[in-house]
């Protein structure tokens, strides 16, 4: 027996980009069979194999060809060139109710979808009660799909796609639909097929369920497969491409020291991460932060932090003006603006007496990432009292942001770290 269950040998996708409408007609009308189309290639000669049982996850900025690959192996694209070969049943979660009738009940758009699958209507009778139970729409069942919400519409589609009972499971991003309680349903639906020995093949820009879920992972990057192997090594990969460091030597060398070294002392750091273009930056810039970044635990610049490992944020501030007892501070917040932690110098009793006009301090909060998997908001100040009176001598709110990527996630903000027995 094939113990392949996907082989993917030398595809690629090109599409041809014409400046203006108007040169596809001048092409087709030209005689000469005059080019006027430049080449975009979505995928350039990408090979891998996914064994039977295997659980795959592709990552990639966007753009890299991450879903173009899924489609081309579901057979809604074709390559341009290269060949494609899948061993078994496939359930493709890409674009949730592209085959819905809006006109139709949802009962009646399960079945359309069923029959679309290759279902008879026999075996749709079998499935409908689970599919209506993992949807739990309620009485909308029966109701025409286009007064239901985009969260129940999506609820319905995933539940159609996930019960048919495939061999392969291919998702594109489609874990993450419907509510908390859903989204944990969806999660333990993808636990047991994995469980079952099903293989999978997924899309996440999650990379706490790639390094969760996955046996191993690809990166793709414009159109190229650039790496695979071990989840946690391909993220550590991705978070290179992320802030423009994939060049540097990510071994621990004393040669990867130096170029860490040499980033910090010659360049910006804040060159490194992503930045909120919208962050708020007020104060009377008395003190003014000029620089900023996080580091991971290898010492690397990055937005990106593994859930239990020790992280820093640093800070290059200069002083316009001779300043008394100024005070250092970060703050994190969630995506809704709730503040969850952070501190400064002064509670960190790390007092600074006098700063004179023109120094310049570096300041490095360390620490070990304990908040849950998610994305978050990083702020930073530098604050003191001026003849008795509060200063902001400059403040920098929702800067930059801090992906926490983990494979276990507790309820809640932060893991406490709980050490569980049983007798």
């Amino acid at each position: 027996m094939n113990d392949i269950a996907i082989r993917v040998k030398q595809v690629s996708k090109m599409y041809k980009l014409y400046d203006r409408p108007i040169d596809r007609l001048k092409e087709s009308l030209s005689l000469r069979k005059k080019v006027l189309y430049h080449e975009h290639y979505a995928l350039n000669n990408v090979d891998f194999e996914i064994k039977r049982g295997e659980t795959v996850g592709i990552i990639g900025t966007n753009g890299s060809g991450k879903s173009t690959i899924l489609k081309i192996i579901t057979g809604v694209l074709n390559p341009t060139k290269g060949e494609i070969e899948v061993n078994g049943r496939i359930s493709a979660l890409l674009e949730l109710g592209a085959g819905f009738n809006q006109e139709y009940t949802g009962i009646q758009n399960i079945y359309l979808n069923g029959t679309m699958m290759g279902f008879t209507k026999e075996e749709i009778d079998k499935k409908v009660e689970n599919i209506i139970e993992f949807a739990d729409i309620g009485e909308f069942i029966n109701q025409s799909v286009k007064t239901y919400s985009s969260g129940m519409f999506v609820r319905l589609a995933f539940a159609v796609a996930i019960n048919i009972e495939p061999e392969i499971l291919i998702v594109d991003e489609a874990l993450s639909v419907g509510d908390v309680f859903f989204q944990a349903k969806c999660y333990k639906k993808f636990e047991d097929f994995k469980k079952e020995g099903k293989t999978i093949l997924f899309v996440s820009h999650d990379l706490g369920s790639i390094g969760k879920y996955c046996d191993r992972a690809i990166l793709l990057n414009k159109g190229t497969k650039l790496e695979e192997g071990k989840p946690k090594e391909i993220i550590d990969i991705y978070k290179k491409i992320l802030v423009n460091q994939l060049d540097d030597d990510s071994s621990d060398s004393d040669e990867s020291d130096t170029v860490v070294q040499t980033i910090i002392k010659n360049e910006q750091w804040k060159q490194y991460i992503t930045i909120n273009p919208n962050a708020l930056n007020y104060g009377n810039n008395l003190a003014e932060i000029v620089d900023f970044c996080i580091m991971d635990d290898q010492g690397k610049i990055t937005n990106s932090i593994f859930k239990g490992e020790f992280f820093t944020i640093k800070m290059k501030v200069i002083f316009n003006e001779q300043i008394q007892e100024p005070i250092f501070a970060f703050t994190i917040k969630d995506l809704k603006g709730t503040e969850i932690t952070g501190t400064n110098t002064m509670i960190e009793k790390c007092d600074i007496t006098l700063v004179k006009q023109g120094e310049i301090k570096e300041i490095s909060f360390t620490q070990k990432m304990n908040l849950r998997g998610n994305e978050y908001l990083l702020s930073l100040g530098c604050t003191g009292y001026r003849e008795g009176e509060f200063t902001v001598y400059h403040r920098l709110y929702d800067v930059c942001n801090i992906t926490v990527i983990s494979d276990k996630n507790s309820v809640g903000y932060y893991d406490m770290n709980s050490e569980v027995k049983i007798k």
